[in-house]
């Protein structure tokens, strides 16, 4: 089966067919790859504005409306081909419910009101108790809305109070980076997957997930490569199918699988021993847990390891002894390329610092790094999680280019960059997420410090775990005030005190970084409806607001305006003005300015013009003596890092300071909630392949809403033959926090094993974020929505 066949069978051709009758009256001849030649259509570059992948699409244009979608034949990334959301993105843009005017709620009531009412309402939250002013941002921002949003908290207001939904995505895969290479992000690229003799999904299901990069793969076995693939999973799903190894684990047992393959390597060994001598340090964990953690020797770890013998690993996890000594042998053959893939499974876990420490460990130690097709590589879910949180530093702890706020060096390089007075950004980090939220949802008298939140392009009613407590109660607790700026009536916007219209997409310039640190450009191609207005214009206009009150932060040590912009000839433009915003191109002018930060960790761009020309490049992007610009596809390894000097292999920003990374020993641990007579089944959660995230966009695609129109329980058939519950049938699924009635799906498109079910999330209507679990990761402070105990029952018939 080659690519084009693969997406076909997740409803690709359907899909692009039924948009392109929507946008031109007529049939299509099958999906296209290239724009056709057409007179009153203008096409222009933009990466898709779903999942993390970071396609090309071409994006036509006429009468100031998206009518047309087609894949980059140009594109890197996706070769000409989209998926099922992909084909569809331009509709995203079209639901019949756009917001178009700012609303206030007065006595219980969303009313609208203008924009010079709303911006002075959120100016004047932020004035009267900037410490308990917070922004809850997102993945989906763009690198510039981040950027000023980052830079109006941690210079303007000084508090550090904001934070990402990414922070529920991808925050352990972060600190698994941090604590192993010393800084953030893979090393390798999407290159990796061409080249791999073996791939591991460890706990993820790219099939549906990302379907691009997974065709990539399924595209060389149609040439006739061999390629294995291997599926470490809890459930079956899509990718299962394609595998020649499903391996079935218990879950919160991939640690121990991980040391069990460790401990074979060590025992046979058949670990790289000159690889592991040249490049790597030994390391355990401390109590509290830090990044980073305690040196140990080779013999410590040894030790360490020796508990997780095969049949020891079987009996914590369910995966075959013989299944664990397979795995072992592989990565113990260094004429094989071995790509190890992970998402959600691995990061959405209270040990997810440890399994991603893990995971790089196993590559370490057994020398699959650096080259092409060997590399442990995560995966993200959003557009720019990487580019506008990992790497702008909208994290409670961040600042821009990987610097934090807790190091004087990187507070003084950050207030130099900005031009700010010494001691102007706050070293204490604000609140992480669930944090966050639990102190909104808290009366003040109790501890609740934060009153305003000002949310931006996520949804957290319906997105945060356990709901009921993280974002419910805030909505009756007087002094609680939320802002919401986003495109549609979400359940977070529909629950705020004020809602402010965004633009969205090709609606406004932007760019994006997506999982292989490659950055992406496009121009704004169509107006916003009604009064709906950018997001960065939001911030800035806000901005001026703080300025013109004379809150000191919101000037440098200058005397001028923190955000200034200016024309050609060096005249401040006014662009708090909406109708002065589009005299400059204020996305060039805030990258110029944060680019400056990606020197410090070697994690360096390219001018924003070169992003103009390109379908994005892969940072660090370094300037070659001819003047041209040259991304770099392997971190790390001479043979492609320019930074990478001293051997072949350089890890040059390692925690030890010796150009070493870490090979971690983490034992296996329970989870914090595990089955029991009262909850007798494992939940975990995630997404489909029609749908993204919470629906809010996808949901308003009617093609998209007709292939997936509900959501589900999925359940094991014996599971549901004990409880004499049929197909179809809804039932009530309930945990400790809180319950919801779903239809059960039994034999669907993937089978949970017995004692477990499966409930995807992006249906605004049945919040399956009520029965989560809100713990989370002692480090990335991540959430665990992949297990938790609950018990499905029957609904009780009502009396006639």
């Amino acid at each position: 089966m080659d690519r084009r066949e693969f997406l076909r069978t997740s409803a690709l051709a359907a899909a692009s067919a039924a948009a392109y009758r929507m946008a031109h009256g007529q049939p299509a001849p099958g999906p296209r790859t290239t724009p056709a030649p057409n007179g009153d259509v203008r096409w222009d570059k933009a990466p898709c504005r779903f999942c993390g992948t970071g396609c090309h699409v071409q994006v036509g244009v006429r009468n100031d409306k998206v009518v047309a979608i087609a894949a980059d034949e140009k594109a890197e990334v996706n070769k000409g081909l989209l998926c099922v959301k992909g084909y569809h993105v331009g509709l995203a843009l079209y639901g019949k419910d756009r917001l178009t005017r700012p609303l206030l709620r007065r006595n219980g009531k969303l009313e609208p009101i203008s924009w010079e009412e709303a911006l002075d309402i959120v100016a004047k939250r932020a004035f009267d108790n900037p410490a308990g002013f917070a922004i809850y941002g997102s993945g989906q921002w763009t690198i510039p809305e981040g950027y000023a949003a980052n830079k109006l908290i941690k210079a303007g207001l000084a508090t550090n109070q904001i934070d990402p939904n990414a922070r529920l995505c991808m925050s352990s895969a972060v600190t698994g980076f941090l604590s192993t290479y010393g800084v953030d992000e893979p090393a390798g690229c999407y290159d990796d997957l061409d080249k791999a003799d073996v791939v591991i999904m460890w706990g993820n299901n790219p099939a549906e997930m990302h379907p691009v990069l997974f065709s990539r793969i399924v595209d060389r076995r149609s040439r006739g490569e061999k390629v294995t693939l291997i599926d470490l999973t809890t459930r079956r799903t899509r990718t299962s199918g394609f595998c020649q190894h499903t391996l079935f684990f218990k879950p919160n047992s991939d640690l121990a699988i991980a040391n069990g393959i460790a401990h074979l390597l060590v025992e046979r060994g058949t670990f790289d021993k000159a690889f592991v001598d040249a490049y790597c340090n030994f390391r355990q964990r401390t109590e509290p847990p830090t990044l980073d953690g305690q040196a140990m020797t080779f013999e410590a770890y040894r030790r360490a390891l020796a508990d997780y013998t095969p049949e020891k690993v079987e009996a914590i996890s369910g995966v075959a002894a013989a299944d664990i000594r397979m795995l072992a042998d592989l990565f113990g053959k260094r004429d094989l390329r071995i790509t190890s893939l992970w998402c959600m499974g691995m990061n959405q876990h209270t040990r997810g610092t440890a399994i991603n420490d893990l995971v790089h460990g196993i590559h370490l130690l057994s020398g699959h790094f650096g080259r092409p097709g060997d590399a442990p590589t995560s995966l993200t879910g959003q557009p720019s999680a990487c580019g506008t949180v990992r790497e702008v530093g909208t994290l409670a702890h961040g600042l821009p280019g990987g610097l934090v706020v807790t190091k004087p060096e990187h507070r003084k390089e950050a207030e130099a960059v900005w031009n700010l007075p010494a001691g102007r950004i706050n070293a204490k980090p604000g609140y992480h997420t669930v944090e966050l939220w639990k102190r909104f949802s808290t009366p003040k008298d109790k501890g609740g410090d934060i009153d305003t939140i000002w949310v931006m392009v996520t949804n957290p009613a319906r997105s945060l775990p356990n709901i009921n407590q993280l974002f419910e109660p805030s909505r009756s607790l007087p002094g609680k005030f939320l802002i919401v700026s986003d495109v549609y009536p979400t359940a977070t916007a529909m629950a705020a005190d004020l809602v402010l219209p965004s633009a969205m997409w090709v609606e406004k310039n932007g760019m994006f970084g997506n999982s292989e640190r490659r950055t992406q450009q496009w121009f704004r191609m169509v107006r916003p409806p009604g009064e709906a207005r950018d997001d960065t214009w939001q911030l800035l206009a806000v901005a001026r607001r703080l300025f013109d009150r004379g809150v000191p932060g919101l000037k440098d040590k200058d005397g001028q305006f923190l955000f200034r912009i200016r024309d050609a000839a060096g005249a401040e433009v006014p662009v708090w003005d909406w109708k002065r915003y589009y005299d400059v191109n204020v996305d060039e002018q805030l990258f110029e300015e944060y680019r400056k930060f990606s020197r410090f960790k070697h994690k360096d761009l390219a001018p924003y013009s070169e992003y103009v020309k390109a379908r994005g490049l892969r940072w660090p992007v370094v300037e070659q003596p001819d003047g041209t610009w040259r991304e770099t596809r392997f971190r790390f390894a001479r043979h492609d890092d320019p930074y990478a000097k001293k051997a072949d292999i350089q890890f040059y920003h390692s925690v030890t300071k010796d150009d070493r990374a870490l090979i971690w020993f983490h034992p296996y641990e329970p989870p914090p909630e595990s089955p029991d007579r009262d909850y007798p089944l494992w939940l975990c959660t995630g997404r489909v392949i029609e749908h993204w995230h919470t629906g809010t966009m996808t949901m308003r695609i009617p093609q998209l809403q007709r292939a997936m129109p509900e959501s589900y329980l999925e359940m094991n058939r014996e599971d549901a033959k004990a409880l004499g519950i049929a197909d179809g049938e809804v039932v009530i699924v309930e945990s400790r926090r809180g319950k919801i009635e779903l239809p059960v799906w039994i034999d669907g498109r993937a089978q949970p094993a017995r004692g477990s079910v499966f409930v995807p999330f992006f249906d605004e209507r049945l919040a399956i974020n009520r029965v989560t679990l809100e713990a989370h990761d002692p480090l990335s402070k991540q959430p665990d929505y992949k297990k938790c105990a609950v018990r499905v029952r029957k609904k009780e018939r009502q009396p006639r």
